[in-house]
């Protein structure tokens, strides 16, 4: 069905701050995205200011420019590689006279097509009201400074305002249903701990490889594929260790840079899932020429999460498709992480040795501990 694929535009922005590398990875990163929504990239345009432009993030002239290059490629929608406030993304839609998407709308799209589970299409819903009810807010206020009019007048409300309380209200029965939910993982979580069952989470930027570890360890048959989150329902597997141990590992959504604030805190239930753990495999695409920037992307959002200490092993994958030296190097600055290819099952070995050495020195909390 690759004609049913939507032709884009992307546009970047480099301010004073920014290198050419930066803007150019992060708009490598923004195609990625794109195709794996299902868009095909027409053009990429990159504009340098010396700040961003309050009413269009972009230049008004630039954004005229997009304009008449709309017409001339058939362009179905512009992507830009920045959040927009309400107001500058109805700006550059009048300008432009084509649909304009955000980062982080792009980003709820991909999540919106692959969530698969209840609770996976709940977050998700409830990032998406999240991120729109700003957008009808400010419509709302633009529409109440007509001062009246056809449509306006009398004890009726606006669509605008409909459709504005009609969400919130979504958004609250969400939120009760997650909570629900949360309620729900806790009682495993403490049927686990009851059981003293030793519990791993893998964690990674996008696309390193966690549901290919995941399948190559446990037998878990999860979707794998070269697209940018894939996962977003997390799944749990029982793992025997070379001792003949059993613990369990679960996969979870992937991270990516200035990971949308909806999302995390949608996910919130999901990702608590990662501080109720014993161990964290932080798998790395060692391949990826950025990999420090996005273990530092992954990070953060431990941070975020409150999970940033935990016990963890940096699993660097996809070793086949790299040079020796970078091994040696990644060696070096992380001489306790693991090399291994996924893919072609290297280094499973030494990563469960790695992963069995923890579990020998683990002392089962009680259910009182704080984990």
């Amino acid at each position: 069905m690759a004609n049913m694929r939507q032709k884009a535009i992307l546009v970047g922005l480099r301010l004073p701050s920014d290198t050419m590398h930066d803007v150019e990875e992060s708009l490598d990163e923004l195609a990625q995205l794109a195709d794996t929504a299902g868009a095909v990239v027409a053009d990429v345009v990159v504009q340098e200011r010396e700040g961003i432009h309050p009413r269009t993030y972009i230049g008004p002239g630039k954004a005229e420019q997009i304009g008449g290059l709309v017409g001339s490629l058939d362009i179905d929608l512009v992507i830009l590689n920045h959040d927009l406030s309400p107001s500058q993304q109805r700006n550059l839609e009048d300008i432009i006279g084509r649909m304009i998407i955000d980062r982080t709308g792009l980003i709820l799209d991909i999540f919106a097509q692959h969530a698969h589970s209840k609770e996976g299409s709940i977050q998700v819903e409830l990032a998406q009201c999240t991120y729109r009810l700003p957008g009808l807010r400010g419509k709302g206020i633009e529409m109440s400074r007509l001062g009246g009019g056809i449509g306006t007048r009398g004890p009726g409300e606006t669509k605008l305002e409909v459709d504005r309380r009609r969400i919130q209200q979504r958004i609250r029965r969400l939120k009760k249903e997650l909570v629900h939910m949360g309620k729900v993982r806790e009682t495993q979580a403490k049927r686990r701990r009851k059981a003293c069952t030793f519990a791993i989470t893998m964690v990674g930027y996008t696309n390193a490889g966690k549901s290919t570890l995941l399948n190559l360890l446990t037998h878990a048959g999860v979707l794998v594929e070269d697209r940018l989150f894939v996962t977003l329902d997390s799944t749990t597997r029982q793992l025997m260790l070379p001792n003949t141990k059993k613990v369990v590992i679960s996969d979870t959504v992937g991270f990516i840079r200035e990971l949308p604030h909806q999302l995390v805190a949608a996910f919130k239930s999901t990702l608590e899932g990662i501080r109720e753990s014993d161990l964290l495999l932080h798998i790395v695409d060692l391949s990826a020429e950025n990999y420090r920037e996005n273990m530092h992307a992954v990070y953060e959002v431990l941070k975020e999460i409150g999970a940033a200490e935990k016990n963890h092993i940096t699993v660097f994958n996809k070793t086949d498709a790299i040079g020796s030296d970078i091994i040696e190097r990644a060696k070096k600055e992380y001489p306790d992480s693991v090399c291994m290819s996924a893919l072609k099952g290297e280094g499973a070995d030494v990563l469960l040795d790695a992963i069995q050495e923890y579990v020998e020195t683990w002392t089962c909390r009680s259910l009182g501990d704080t984990p």
